[in-house]
């Protein structure tokens, strides 16, 4: 049965067409209720030839559409976006385990989107990939103007499935790309949501056929797709492995723009000085928000040792505290089931082996929910545990740097801030940091030092704003930000001279007669 959120049984969409995928070879199920399907097709590889064909195509007239029909397209996605918040929003909710209200969330900030992508302000992104032109000479002028790279091809993660994919496409085609998309095969019913919006606005707006395709499918598809002849580009979330062989598959094209935001191992600061009341509540919220499955949430504590005693022990009662149910529930949830048997399976194995590696357990995560027993879907409780030393290796270390999708603090106590800045960097990733003082010293140290994308002060690391730019370093990231900054790499910045004059100077060594031009 197809899901009421949408519009269409399961399909790919190539050049303006929606095509039925049948079969049952990936399947999404519902993590709160297993047996129930959202999503199932068999993946059809070869789409991927022809949707990038059709993207190519279709790019030699949207690149030359003005500025002003692409953002009427826009617009008409966005109202879209907000007539079907609550259906898109239940979708994300049945496909990913998301509590109600983080889903909900995530679909209403879909159409926002457009609006900061669209933002000539002083801080919007659209004024740094607006052309200009500046005098050389009396009779030459310098020229810089932007122009599409060409067919991008953007590959969507499971934890934000329409938020991530939506914020690298609405750029993309604001600045004249096109388009071929691949929804994680986790979540492809949202996948196919999203691109419904999308193919209805292009349509409405008499769009070209093909300004944006969807192919569903596996690591089959993503490797065809990442590395086919007629893309231009590449737009990744997911994680530092599939980063890293997008980025050893594409060694020879250095042409092709490849904008890499991947995992973190993120920690948070809490200094003596610090609110005490407002650390606890960020550290605890960024540690376990979407059970554990954002980038950027809270990894690793690292707490001041005069404090650690009652922080640490707070920190572990509002774990134990949360609310952990059906994501449906009428009740208050904070956070639902996770993405999938395995990943639960991941963070208690995890688990076990910090504790065998020394690890002190704190708080332990099991499979028990609030009136819930394990047959009822894929929960996992928050757990805390204590190591000694964070070290920036993947080791048999309790310690050890590795990133774990789910509800999975780590704690470590520090005497000095030069401590807690060196743990906060040892770290192979460095996608978010948090720090929490009063001493504005201390806060412009660790802003200056911590060595990541997103550093905050008094926040937690989770809830990045999209007005800003997002992504990190190392493992994290390849200096490609998202967020406010998605624009500059889907424009390419092309430079001009235009000459006006006729008095053309000769260079030493040079001779030229006029009369070598003349007829005959």
């Amino acid at each position: 049965m197809t899901h009421p959120a949408l519009a269409h049984a399961p399909s790919d969409l190539i050049a303006g067409e929606l095509r039925p995928i049948q079969g049952d070879g990936i399947r999404s199920i519902n993590p709160a209720n297993p047996t129930e399907v959202v999503y199932s097709f068999d993946p059809v590889v070869e789409h991927v030839d022809e949707a990038v064909a059709a993207a190519g195509e279709a790019l030699k007239t949207w690149s030359r559409w003005s500025m002003e029909r692409r953002i009427a397209v826009l617009r008409r996605f966005q109202q879209l976006c907000a007539d079907r918040k609550d259906s898109i929003g239940g979708l994300i909710c049945d496909e990913t385990g998301k509590a109600l209200w983080d889903s909900l969330a995530e679909a209403g900030i879909l159409g926002g989107k457009v609006d900061i992508t669209l933002d000539d302000s002083e801080h919007g992104g659209l004024r740094r990939v607006t052309g200009y032109d500046l005098p050389l000479t009396e009779s030459r002028t310098g020229r810089c103007s932007f122009r599409p790279h060409g067919v991008m091809a953007v590959i969507g993660p499971y934890n934000f499935p329409a938020h991530l994919p939506n914020g690298h496409i609405v750029p993309a085609l604001a600045t004249g790309n096109t388009v071929v998309f691949k929804p994680s095969e986790k979540t492809p019913a949202v996948g196919q949501a999203l691109v419904e919006m999308l193919h209805e606005a292009l349509e409405a707006e008499g769009a070209p056929k093909g300004v944006v395709n969807m192919v569903q499918g596996g690591p089959e598809t993503a490797v065809k797709l990442t590395t086919h002849s007629g893309i231009d580009g590449i737009l990744f979330t997911g994680s530092w492995p599939v980063g890293r062989k997008i980025l050893e598959n594409n060694l020879d094209h250095p042409g092709r723009i490849v904008a890499l935001e991947m995992g973190g191992n993120n920690p948070a600061v809490v200094m003596p000085d610090a609110n005490m009341r407002q650390a606890a509540i960020e550290v605890a919220r960024a540690a376990f928000i979407t059970t554990g499955q954002r980038c950027t949430c809270t990894r690793r504590l690292i707490v001041h040792e005069s404090i650690a005693d009652r922080f640490v022990a707070a920190v572990c009662k509002i774990a134990s505290s949360l609310v952990v149910a059906h994501p449906r529930s009428e009740h208050p949830v904070f956070m639902g089931p996770i993405v999938s048997e395995q990943a639960r399976d991941a963070v208690l194995a995890f688990q076990e082996r910090l504790v065998g590696d020394g690890a002190t357990s704190l708080l332990s995560g099991t499979t028990r929910a609030l009136d819930l027993d394990e047959s009822d879907g894929f929960y996992v409780t928050p757990s805390v545990l204590e190591v000694d030393r964070f070290v920036a290796e993947e080791s048999n270390d309790a310690g050890c740097d590795i990133e774990v999708f789910g509800p999975l603090l780590r704690v470590a106590r520090v005497a000095s801030l030069d401590e807690a800045i060196e743990q906060a960097n040892a770290t192979r990733f460095g996608l978010a940091s948090s720090v929490f003082t009063t001493d504005p010293e201390c806060q412009q140290r660790f802003l200056a030092e911590a060595r990541a994308g997103c550093v905050n002060v008094n926040t937690g690391t989770a809830g990045a704003s999209s007005k800003l730019p997002f992504g990190g370093l190392g493992l994290s990231g390849n200096h490609r930000p998202a967020g406010s900054f998605s624009l500059d790499y889907t424009a390419m910045p092309v430079a001009s001279m235009i000459e006006t004059g006729d008095g053309a100077a000769l260079p030493q060594g040079m001779t030229m007669n006029d009369e070598w031009l003349a007829e005959g």
